[in-house]
């Protein structure tokens, strides 16, 4: 009887080691929550990358020369011949540029989905991308506006009545970067999201 009682005392360990992965479970689901979520940031970033890009590329190959010409003049319209355009490739490129080399810091927080330190990282130098796109997409978002419509007041003519494929592709640049706008606050408040749950 005695071996009895000594054998049912290792039982009631070996149960008491059966709830200790219990007790360890929510800090996993918490884990497996931040590790999804990094995931989706990286996700988020590869698209951002791909409009931001073709906002760039779209914006420097717009050009267009009209069929009629004279031997002194030509009519051509470039993306060049504005300087907001020029600013808005510039910035575009240095945003898709910034975009890829934050993939590292991106990944270090699904390996390591506890760590703060990338996480705040990447919040400081969105933030400065998302002001940056954000410029660019809306100065040139005016020119094409005007581009469009033109401005009776000022005298400014609709060149998109002659200039077709030249304003498409600029419409079309426009419209990628504030996409990458979109996709820059869903970044930031999936971070923000992150570091509060931290």
């Amino acid at each position: 009887m005695g071996g009895s009682t000594e054998i049912d005392m290792p039982e009631s360990s070996s149960v008491s080691k059966g709830k200790a992965p219990l007790i360890a479970a929510p800090m996993n689901e918490n884990g497996g929550y931040k590790k999804g979520i990094a995931i989706f940031d990286l996700i988020l970033r590869l698209a951002a990358i791909v409009t931001a890009l073709a906002a760039a590329a779209s914006m420097g190959t717009s050009d267009e020369t009209l069929p009629f010409f004279t031997q002194s003049f030509q009519f051509q319209a470039s993306y060049d011949d504005l300087p907001t355009f020029q600013f808005f490739v510039i910035a575009m490129a240095i945003v898709g540029g910034y975009l890829v080399l934050s993939l590292p810091f991106s990944i270090v927080a699904i390996v390591r989905p506890h760590a703060a330190g990338p996480r705040l990282l990447l919040i400081i130098l969105d933030t400065v991308a998302l002001s940056l796109n954000t410029a660019a997409g809306a100065a040139a978002a005016a020119i094409v506006y005007l581009a469009h419509n033109g401005n009776s007041s000022t005298n400014w003519l609709a060149i998109c009545l002659q200039y077709g494929d030249f304003c498409r592709k600029n419409s079309g640049a426009v419209v990628a970067s504030f996409i990458t706008v979109v996709i820059f606050v869903f970044l930031l408040v999936l971070s923000a999201f992150a570091l509060r749950r931290h």
